[in-house]
């Protein structure tokens, strides 16, 4: 099952407004540390900010020692997937920085690979992902909506990542 959560925010509203973020949905709860524990497996999806993860994202899995010391998340799959405000905006070095959080807890990190096949390798359009999972380039202002070749490697690791947390919950 999905459940879309958000991690507490850290800034104020008035550096989200020039930031041009996109405003709190109220459809996504704030997730708790102790929410990874339960889960069968967790796909973390986060902005880019100079090639790692927003501050917000690393604050929250900061926030995960409790877990870490009592390896609640050791053996449980994890991936991510990411928006960037521009083509060299660092979607792979923010994967290679944050599977250290992975690594730390002992989780076994999915990365979506080239298992789409021939729609990882065309060169026709601009599109972010890569193999280490999906990705959208999201504009210096956050105003590009994904494209269909982004949101068709979103899909398909949504559905390989959750055939991946299967076999290992089995």
């Amino acid at each position: 099952m999905f459940l879309p959560e958000e991690v507490p925010e850290t800034l104020p509203e008035e550096v989200l407004g020039k930031m041009h973020a996109a405003p709190k949905r109220e459809e996504h709860p704030v997730i708790t540390a102790r929410q990874l524990a339960e889960a069968d497996g967790v796909l973390f999806g986060f902005p880019t900010r100079f090639g790692m993860m927003a501050a917000q994202m690393k604050a929250f899995l900061d926030s995960t020692g409790g877990l870490w010391q009592g390896q609640a998340l050791a053996g449980k799959p994890a991936g991510f997937f990411f928006a960037t405000g521009t083509q060299g905006g660092g979607q792979e070095t923010t994967a290679l920085t944050a599977v250290t959080q992975l690594a730390h807890h002992g989780m076994v990190f999915v990365p979506v690979g080239y298992t789409l096949g021939a729609g990882m390798f065309g060169m026709d359009e601009v599109k972010g992902g890569s193999p280490y999972g999906a990705g959208t380039f999201a504009g210096a202002d956050g105003g590009r909506a994904p494209s269909e070749a982004e949101l068709e490697l979103a899909a398909h690791q949504g559905k390989y990542f959750a055939s991946i947390a299967k076999k290992l919950k089995a």
